[in-house]
């Protein structure tokens, strides 16, 4: 049976390792697996820990390696090897910085001549495709010599050359570190950007292919899974799959927003089909919560329309009371934003629609993964978003324990808490299957001989709600409401 996991950051859950495994080993015991997300020197960077100055220790300052090894033995670990990219200021680099060409770390770092030997037109340069506004290069001093580093996502941030031998043996030094932590899932992170190759936008490309190929294998030798983020079109999602263990699916919760915001199944039902089985079910996330990842890309059709993208972000707008509007931004290369940045919570609006997505989170083949937010059902943080400025604030709340344990009695968070006590019903071994049953109301089943759980929800707009339905040693169990969810209890199973 696939497990199911939480999404948190160490320094935003209570404020360190200790108080997630109090978490982990007590109320949220029915979570089988965690994703701490990068919790490396220093967790505090200029990108929230994606910058990490050593990727291979613990911050000191939320815990060490010995806590995961603790919560380890008890629920599958996840952590990020972020595979694009160094910070500025590791030993690493500032080694090469002082040494140059005699740097043991010599040819770690992408240059622009690695990449352009003989030189680049504007229209090479200018067709990489960039998360962020300008140009994908930054200018260091290397041993006397001004040098043009890749800095893919932020100056601070240095490109690794992993074609080369001393960039490979960073990302096996990371990796064994992982390992001897109790990581048993790697995320590899940014990695779509991690191939330069000329004469295309070098995202997702057939080089990106076959390198996610190639570290998945050696991953695997370290008897590690591989999960991998892809925030593309969703053909590409589909070629990427068979080659790992888990694809994160970011077209569902798009998908649930339109189905709620216009009161129709069809889209989901369409991406149903299609769907792959090795799947990360998340909807919020720490990145915001994804829009673009349901639309067309680059002239490709999408599962929903660009018309219905502006019209998710318009009711969003109405829904936030015009803040993710605020928030939100639009990249450099599209015309509206990558994702909205509110919480989940705050976009719908509205309590029964909102455990209804999450229903249908737990319910589709694949793990469910809760965003930390989302299960403590957060609203949006305004003043975090006043005082940095950043979009994604808005939904990365700083929850202190006397907050956290307030949330859990919330109806909302017991019934997500409640989601994953029902995913471990026998039927979730067993067969899938779904069908629409009207416009607006969507069938997900699974059943594994007599045994069998389902979940009806109607999206019918200002009216949404859902049915779950469970076999059970004593009959049939049902749950039409948040209240009764989070009134669930696992006795009621007895399986």
């Amino acid at each position: 049976m696939a497990g199911t996991s939480i999404l948190v950051y160490a320094e935003r859950v209570g404020g360190n390792l200790g108080e997630i495994e109090k978490l982990l080993a007590g109320p949220l015991a029915d979570f089988d697996g965690v994703h701490v997300l990068p919790f490396f020197h220093p967790y505090d960077g200029d990108d929230a820990g994606f910058d990490p100055i050593d990727h291979k220790i613990v911050d000191p300052r939320l815990g060490h390696w010995s806590d995961f090894k603790r919560i380890s033995q008890t629920h599958e670990l996840t952590a990020d090897l972020i595979v694009n990219h160094a910070s500025a200021l590791s030993p690493e680099f500032i080694d090469w910085q002082a040494k140059g060409e005699a740097s043991e770390f010599d040819g770690m770092f992408l240059t622009f001549d690695v990449v352009f030997p003989n030189g680049a037109s504007e229209d090479e340069i200018t067709s990489f495709y960039r998360p962020r506004p300008g140009m994908p290069f930054t200018a260091y001093e290397v041993n006397g010599r001004r040098r043009l580093v890749w800095t893919t996502f932020m100056p601070s941030q240095v490109d690794i050359d992993i074609n080369h031998a001393a960039g490979q043996k960073y990302l096996v030094n990371v990796l064994e570190a992982l390992k001897s932590g109790g990581v048993k899932v790697v995320r590899l992170d940014a990695v779509g950007y991690a191939v330069k190759t000329p004469g295309t936008d070098s995202f997702m490309t057939a080089e990106t292919l076959a390198f996610v190929g190639e570290i998945t294998k050696l991953i695997r030798s370290y008897d590690m899974r591989v999960l991998v983020e892809v925030h593309a079109h969703y053909t590409q999602q589909l070629e990427i799959s068979p080659l790992v263990d888990l694809i994160y699916d970011f077209q569902t919760a798009p998908l649930l927003l339109h189905s709620f915001f216009k009161g129709t199944v069809d889209k989901l039902a369409d991406w149903f089909a299609i769907r792959p089985s090795n799947c990360l079910n998340v909807l919020d996330t720490h990145d915001g919560y994804g829009v673009i990842d349901g639309g067309p890309i680059n002239g490709k059709p999408g599962l929903i329309s660009q018309q219905d993208m502006a019209d998710i972000f318009t009711q969003a707008e109405i829904n936030t009371g015009g803040h993710s509007a605020i928030a939100s931004v639009v990249p450099q290369w599209f015309t509206l934003p990558h994702q909205i940045n509110a919480t989940l919570p705050s976009i719908l609006a509205n309590d029964t629609a909102y455990v209804a997505s999450r229903a249908v989170q737990f319910f589709l083949p694949g793990e469910p993964q809760v965003y930390y937010v989302g299960l403590f059902n957060g609203m949006d943080d305004r003043e975090l978003f006043a005082r940095t400025g950043q979009g994604r604030d808005t939904n990365r709340h700083h929850y202190t324990p006397a907050e956290i344990e307030v949330a859990l009695e919330q109806p909302v968070t017991q019934a997500i808490i409640a989601l994953a006590r029902l995913r471990k019903h026998a039927a979730f071994d067993g067969d899938f299957s779904y069908a629409v049953t009207d416009a607006s109301s969507i069938r997900l089943m699974w059943t594994k001989g007599e045994e069998t759980i389902s979940l009806e929800i109607d999206t019918t707009v200002g009216d949404p709600s859902f049915v779950i339905e469970a076999t059970t040693d004593a009959g049939l169990a049902r749950f039409a409401s948040v209240e009764e969810l989070a009134n669930f209890r696992v006795s009621v199973l007895n399986r």
